[in-house]
């Protein structure tokens, strides 16, 4: 509801007036926005949707198998002489039949059958001297069980194992998403902060430039300064201008890299001004390159989703390995026969239990060369020891990513110091230069120069700013723990 406030809150103004008022948004605003309508976010969220249906169907190898068979069958068969040359009648036989067998195979491996069958033969009903009516039947289990190959594990519980284990892949790459938005939330944000505070510092300077134009055009006229002097103040404010028009089309591009992110609808957002509501700060933080590694060794999703592989192949491995040896099945029946001159009859021997039948034996299946199971075995083998390699190269890749991002956010925060200290000098630089002017010590060119010093300063202090907390916001990524310096507490599954 929350953040269906804040678009509300935005969007009808911008729907209702032709200039909408400015929509003032903390980050923590943003982060919620985006992790609701970011159109990356909605794409990815379907993958573990689609990983759980893929074990739910993986189990569907356990769903037991139903049949049900029904015939009739006609036999005509005519008379004529036999080998004494006498004459022998033709006979008619129906035989009515009905089988139903209930099979599958349990996560042990053992493999079941449930049937029953009964049947009803009828000869020569048209003639009562030597019609006959039989029915008989049966109702038995079946059961076999891999000794060797399939026992440990078969196609279905391979299958089983693997789709968990990409359940859990996409799980994590939902998480790896939804860190990227966030902390492309976070550098659009402070890339937005940056922007309109380069717009503020091009106004500052265009107001100094256009002060200093002003005061030269009087001293100017009372003969005080060369013309040369006014014109080197027009040009100023001429550039300070251009700088500002450049700082203000930034500012354009920037809120709409922010809306990109938030927005699932562009056209909702267009024409609404954002303004950051807070501003850039550099506060300190302790760096420690072991917490670091240790996070990113066990928080990074991406590999997280490496050892995932290695899993897997491990179940694949673990499958082949299988297949290499024959198949040897136990295998076994018990059930009851019944057989009298009509259905219900033979229905109860059956019942009764008179005519029980049983088996037991065994079966042994052994491939001759069995080439294709040995070189899928080589080949999982090969393709487990290249994953063993790309993981210790991530790993390795990790840890310098993190070094490199530690020490950028350590620049950084000393970047931010200094440059606040070279603002300070650069105004107290420009004021000092300025009362000399006043007073007939200095001349325009040098005011000038120490104005586009001092703009050149707040730029440098602005662009250390949000160099600092962009440091930080990548560390972070880089870490593993985005969501977790975010404050934001998210459940993928």
């Amino acid at each position: 509801m929350f953040l269906l406030a804040l678009l509300a809150a935005a969007l009808p103004a911008g729907a209702q007036n032709n200039s909408p008022s400015p929509k003032s948004l903390s980050l923590a605003d943003c982060i919620q926005i985006a992790l609701e309508h970011n159109l990356d976010l909605k794409v990815e969220r379907i993958n573990p949707e689609v990983a759980r249906y893929n074990v739910t169907l993986a189990y569907g190898g356990y769903d037991p198998v139903l049949d049900i068979t029904a015939s009739h069958q006609n036999s005509l068969s005519p008379g004529g002489l036999d080998q004494q040359n006498r004459l022998f009648a033709g006979s008619k036989t129906e035989f009515d039949s009905f089988n139903t067998s209930l099979g599958g195979v349990l996560p042990t491996g053992l493999q079941y059958s449930l049937g029953s069958q009964i049947g009803d033969r009828l000869s020569n009903p048209q003639d009562p001297l030597r019609s006959s009516e039989n029915s008989s039947g049966s109702a038995s289990i079946r059961l076999t069980q891999p000794l060797l190959k399939n026992f440990w594990i078969d196609n279905t519980r391979f299958s089983i194992a693997v789709s968990k284990n990409r359940l859990k892949f996409s799980e994590l790459g939902l998480r790896q998403r939804i860190m990227s938005v966030v902390e492309n939330v976070q550098l659009a944000y402070y890339s937005l902060i940056q922007a309109r505070e380069d717009v503020n510092n091009q106004e500052k300077a265009l107001q100094l430039a256009e002060r200093l134009l002003a005061e030269n055009k009087k001293r100017v006229e009372v003969g005080a300064l060369a013309p040369l002097d006014e014109k080197q103040a027009e040009s100023q404010v001429a550039q300070r201008r251009a700088d500002l028009l450049s700082a203000q089309s930034n500012l354009d591009i920037q809120q709409n890299a922010l809306k990109s992110l938030l927005s699932e609808n562009y056209r909702d957002w267009h024409g609404v001004p954002l303004e950051p509501s807070e501003t850039l700060s550099a506060p300190p933080q302790a760096f420690d390159i072991q917490s670091s590694w240790q996070r990113g060794m066990t928080q990074r999703p991406d590999l997280l989703q490496t050892r995932l592989d290695l899993e897997r192949m491990g179940l694949t491995l673990r499958y082949q390995r299988n297949q290499l040896f024959p198949q040897l099945d136990l295998t076994g029946s018990y059930g009851h026969s019944g057989s009298k001159k009509e259905y219900s009859g033979a229905f109860n021997d059956i019942g009764e239990g008179n005519s029980p039948f049983y088996s037991i034996g065994g079966e042994l299946r052994i491939p001759l060369g069995n080439r294709t199971a040995r070189n899928n075995y080589k080949i999982s083998k090969a393709q487990r020891d290249q994953l063993l390699l790309q993981l210790k190269k991530e790993e390795q890749d990790i840890m310098i990513a993190i070094d490199d991002a530690v020490k950028t956010a350590q620049t950084a925060f000393q970047s931010v110091d200094a440059t606040h200290q070279a603002r300070l000098y650069a105004e107290a630089a420009l004021d000092a230069e300025q009362k000399k002017l006043e007073n007939g010590k200095s001349t325009s060119f040098f005011v000038l120069q120490l104005q586009r010093d001092l703009t050149f300063a707040r730029g440098a202090e602005i662009r250390a700013l949000g160099d600092y907390n962009k440091a930080l916001a990548r560390l972070a990524f880089t870490e593993g723990a985005t969501l977790e310096k975010a404050g934001l507490k998210i459940d993928v599954k």
